[in-house]
């Protein structure tokens, strides 16, 4: 049996106020992006503070090689001494006192290139933990970048998807305009979503637990007229147009936000869009295809 257009279903009378304002889910997302960036400013610091202790270890080194280098001179001084007074005392050769004097140089000249290696390895180890308190500093950063454009991605994401009154004056959920839009939503998984591209004909087509045929489209208006076929009844929604969020109630779901039929684009003879059901309560079984006829 048909329902007339004009004369409202019980089930379609009722009407519900939708909530407007941003998700709760954003608002967490954004403060654990903020705890996040803090989390890596702290492992920043900390790798930063051992990098400056080992640095201040290898000056602590630096400062007992160099008392070593000063002991090992004042070695070499008082060896000098000696052989000034051996050469004084025991009357050496020119020979015996060259030799001597031969080791001390030799001697001095080792210490020197040991004094030179150091210098080079205090200096390459100096350039090391400059490297890696820059390293970390970079990561930092872009870790902050990253969290920016996030941050910018949701409030896009937000701009785009937002709520509108349905045909039965019922507040709708957020609306998607388009397949990223939809992406959106499912990723949020508020409601159901079921995806269609549905073709002009006379023969209804299965969309998520409803059948749907569409008897009509105005492409140059973007307008269309449908009939959906649920718990054993069809409802025709005429001229909606595209975008506009279509409502109807099943059986026994009057306690329940309807469902809601949003059409992105409305073709020569075909329109696409998707159909989004509470998820509480489950979805009423759908009208066989066979028996779903277009409402004379």
């Amino acid at each position: 049996m048909s329902i007339s257009p004009n004369v409202p279903t019980p089930q379609e009378s009722y009407h519900y106020e939708g909530t407007t304002g941003t998700p709760r889910w954003i608002a967490i997302v954004v403060i654990v992006l903020f705890l996040g960036l803090a989390g890596l400013g702290f492992a920043g610091y900390s790798v930063q503070s051992r990098l400056e202790s080992n640095l201040s270890k290898t000056q602590d080194q630096n400062k007992l090689l160099a008392a070593q280098l000063d002991q090992a001179n004042s070695r070499l001084a008082d060896l000098k001494g000696h052989i000034d007074v051996t050469e004084q005392k025991m009357h050496l050769t020119q020979s015996e006192l060259a030799n001597a004097r031969s080791r001390a140089e030799s001697i001095r000249k080792d210490q020197q290139a040991a004094d030179q290696k150091l210098a080079a390895e205090l200096n390459a180890a100096q350039q090391e933990s400059n490297t890696k308190i820059n390293a970390v500093a970079t990561e930092v950063g872009g870790a902050k970048k990253d969290i920016e454009a996030t941050r910018s991605d949701l409030e896009a994401t937000k701009g785009r998807l937002d709520r509108a009154n349905g045909d039965m004056g019922v507040m709708s959920g957020l609306i998607a305009h388009n397949r990223d839009d939809l992406e959106e939503l499912k990723r949020r998984g508020d409601r159901n979503y079921y995806e269609f591209k549905i073709a002009k004909s006379k023969t209804a087509q299965k969309v998520g637990p409803v059948q749907v045929t569409l008897n009509k489209v105005d492409q140059k208006k973007s307008k269309y007229t449908v009939t959906v076929f649920v718990d054993d009844r069809s409802i025709e929604k005429k001229d909606k147009t595209a975008g506009e969020p279509v409502q109807f109630y099943v059986r026994g779901g009057s306690r329940m936000p309807p469902y809601e039929f949003v059409v992105f684009e409305v073709g020569k003879n075909q329109i696409t869009g998707y159909l989004s059901t509470p998820k509480e309560g489950g979805a009423p079984a759908a009208t066989p295809a066979a028996s779903a006829a277009k409402p004379s």
